[in-house]
């Protein structure tokens, strides 16, 4: 009777048979389909956040706004010389295109995303054949970071770009013929050097060294690739910007290379920051921050290893290619390279996802030629994407700041009135929701001033800083509303009329 039912169920839905079982091409693609909607749909789901993805976006908004576009603006007239202009461009092309809104800002660190999984792809399946690279692929997207990042307004995902158009470009011209792989290497180097600047060559050269090294094959390596056409080009499509910026802005280029890229990683709670604030962690924090930007394949990985049920073959052999040792290598680079440094930042990981989806995806190989039950496969796939969409659901609640509503209300009330905020530390979501039409006041005088000069105005204010004024300073302003859970303040100034101050 069982048997008679199970026939005429497979008669009546012929498709649902193949999307039970693991290995089915169809399932793999959905899930990554699956995964990249999720994120696309977020998109737009919450403000620009303070301070990375608000001050990132505000400086693309002012270069379309002003049509400087080799020099980037922290403020009208400041340049900023924090990061190199890529990853700009990009989000300022995307304001022209869609608007100047959260979409935009955003979208296209999702379209780096899918590129980037897109050069796994290539990588795994030339390796071992379509499901593996979709494998590696899907792995990739799901990964704790990779979902928060391919859908953030930051530089990493463009320097992530970078550092794996080189590490594909150059496992493929070692073990192909084709020189265009070569060429496309030191292609990858210019993004990352025009994304975020040398630190994503030491990402990349770092582990390639290291692998050439352990597998014996360093003068394979320098055979396979143009090094010295290669740097000419590399050269030809990066010194050109980072000339002009020096030649329009001086004093870029000791700033970039030795604050940025030298005291920002060996001096702790570096001061020298112009544009924030140092972060001052334990040293071999970035393994923390690995572990759990990779979640929630990193504890899978590391069950199947306690357990014994995988090998990852990363012993040096001369008789081998070195495939285990190469993504070892990749995937574990920006962890020991920061392991030293206190000023650190989780996204620093993000280079070496590709080389961890890799690995998993040999782990998840070696667990399906071993035949386990078919519930712990459909588990361990399903799992982790429904894991990221919790996490894409959650991301706006865990806690993110902006002034979007501040501006938004202050504009409810009065549109021609001017806003002002008050903050010690810049904030840039006011600046990119006001459209740049904000004045910023750091300090109780400077509030008195503006209090003078104007006889209705409206001040934003987190509501500690509204807490630490002067009583006769509080006792002019009236709450007009509260948000984020009374963490930010609109206040307004009418002298005609009794402040009451906060609750």
């Amino acid at each position: 009777m069982v048997r008679q039912l199970s026939r005429r169920a497979t008669r009546l839905f012929p498709l649902s048979v193949p999307m039970l079982r693991i290995s089915s091409r169809q399932q793999l693609w959905c899930l990554l389909a699956f995964a990249c909607i999720v994120r696309l749909l977020t998109l737009g789901a919450y403000p620009l956040t303070d301070t990375t993805e608000a001050r990132y976006a505000e400086i693309a908004r002012k270069m379309l706004e002003t049509g400087q576009w080799i020099v980037p603006q922290i403020e009208y007239g400041v340049p900023f010389w924090g990061k190199p202009p890529l990853s700009f461009w990009l989000t300022a092309g995307s304001f022209r295109l869609f608007g100047i809104n959260e979409f935009a800002a955003r979208i296209p660190a999702l379209l780096l995303g899918v590129a980037v999984c897109g050069l796994t792809y290539v990588l795994a399946a030339s390796r071992r054949g379509t499901d593996f690279g979709l494998r590696a692929s899907l792995v990739l997207a799901t990964t704790l970071l990779m979902m928060a990042s391919a859908g953030a307004v930051m530089t990493d995902p463009t320097m992530m770009l970078g550092t794996t158009l080189s590490m594909v470009s150059f496992w493929l011209a070692m073990t192909t013929q084709s020189r265009r792989w070569g060429y496309l290497f030191f292609v990858g180097l210019a993004i990352g050097l025009l994304a975020k600047g040398p630190v994503a060559t030491v990402l990349t050269l770092g582990p390639i060294g290291a692998w050439a090294l352990l597998s014996g094959r360093v003068r394979e390596t320098w055979l396979r690739l143009p090094w010295l056409s290669g740097a000419v080009l590399t050269a030809g499509l990066v010194v050109p910007w980072y000339w002009a910026v020096e030649v329009r802005s001086p004093g870029f280029l000791h700033y970039f290379f030795i604050g940025e890229h030298w005291q920002r990683y060996t001096v702790s709670g570096w001061k020298g920051d112009l544009y924030g604030s140092g972060h001052a962690y334990p040293r071999g924090t970035i393994w923390l921050d690995a572990l759990l930007a990779t979640l929630p394949w990193s504890l899978w990985l590391l069950w199947q290893l306690i357990r014994r049920r995988v090998d990852i073959p990363i012993r040096p052999s001369l008789a081998g290619d070195g495939w285990g040792l190469y993504l070892v290598c990749w995937a574990l680079a920006p962890a020991v390279f920061f392991t030293m440094c206190r000023n650190i930042l989780p996204t620093y990981v993000l280079p070496g996802l590709v080389g961890f989806g890799c690995l998993v995806a040999e782990a998840w190989e070696q667990r399906i030629s071993q035949r386990p039950s078919p519930w712990i496969l459909q588990l361990s796939t399903w799992a982790p994407v429904l894991f990221a969409l919790l996490v894409m659901v959650a991301w706006p609640r865990v806690g993110f700041q902006s002034q979007k509503e501040i501006v938004t209300a202050c504009e409810a009330s009065l549109t021609r009135r001017p806003l002002f905020i008050l903050d010690q530390r810049r904030q840039y979501s006011a600046d990119f929701y006001a459209r740049g039409r904000i004045q910023h006041v750091d300090g109780d005088d400077q509030l008195r001033r503006v209090l003078a000069e104007h006889q209705i105005a409206y001040i934003g204010a987190r509501r500690p800083t509204f807490d630490q004024l002067p009583e006769d300073l509080r006792a002019e302003l009236t709450v007009v509303t509260t948000t984020y859970n009374g963490q930010y303040l609109l206040l307004r100034h009418a002298p005609n009329q009794s402040g009451i101050g906060a609750p």
